[in-house]
């Protein structure tokens, strides 16, 4: 039995909306106009986002520190190895500057003492003119006359007793020089003179090794 729309009641018409309609072209209409459903975040997941978001930052700008902190300290390390490699070349300048000058004063002193010690020998020791004088004649194959052997007195007497032979074989005068200092000679020929003193024999080998230790200094 049908009843038509207009006989029936009210309720009537709410019971059988209340049901809904099953026809798939019904279904599908709602469907279309249903809101979509959007699922929110939880809380643990959006905790979960920012804690991955800050170790991503803290991880970044500890990467950024570290290249600029090793810039910084590679150039800091280059300035101070320059640095220090100029104050080892200015050290090294200083120790040769040093060590010529302890080497000039070492051979100063030396001469020094080297004088004094040959002064006092030939005080001690006078005979001590034999050899320098021998040494100077036979400089000389040979003896043009007049041969001249000039000396100070006091190595005249030795040089004629120890030399006798020497000198009257070749024919040499000795001459005495009281203005001669002792230890040396000089040797005066026609062609040749030969100054032996002890004081230019002293000066030659100072100023050959390049000091100013003068004999009567």
């Amino acid at each position: 039995m049908s009843i038509s729309k207009e006989t029936m009641t009210a309720y009537q018409r709410w019971e059988m909306n209340s049901f809904g309609d099953e026809r798939p072209s019904v279904v599908a209409a709602q469907q279309r106009n249903a809101a979509p459903v959007v699922e929110m975040p939880t809380e643990a997941q959006v905790a979960a986002v920012f804690a991955e978001a800050r170790k991503a930052g803290m991880e970044e700008g500890r990467a950024d520190g570290y290249n600029k902190g090793l810039a910084i300290g590679r150039a800091e390390a280059a300035q101070e190895l320059k640095h220090l490699k100029s104050i080892a070349a200015e050290f090294g300048d200083a120790v040769a500057r040093a060590d010529e000058t302890i080497a000039q004063d070492m051979l100063d002193l030396a001469l020094h003492l080297a004088r004094q010690m040959l002064r006092t020998a030939l005080d001690v020791k006078p005979e001590l003119v034999l050899p320098v004088v021998r040494e100077a004649i036979e400089y000389l194959p040979i003896v043009q006359q007049p041969a001249l052997l000039v000396l100070n007195p006091q190595d005249a007497q030795l040089v004629r007793e120890g030399l006798r032979d020497e000198l009257e074989g070749a024919g040499w005068r000795v001459v005495e020089d009281p203005t001669m200092g002792r230890g040396g000679c000089k040797i005066d020929t026609p062609h040749n003179q030969i100054d032996a003193l002890a004081a230019s024999r002293w000066n030659r080998l100072a100023h050959a090794l390049g000091q100013n230790v003068e004999w009567l200094g």
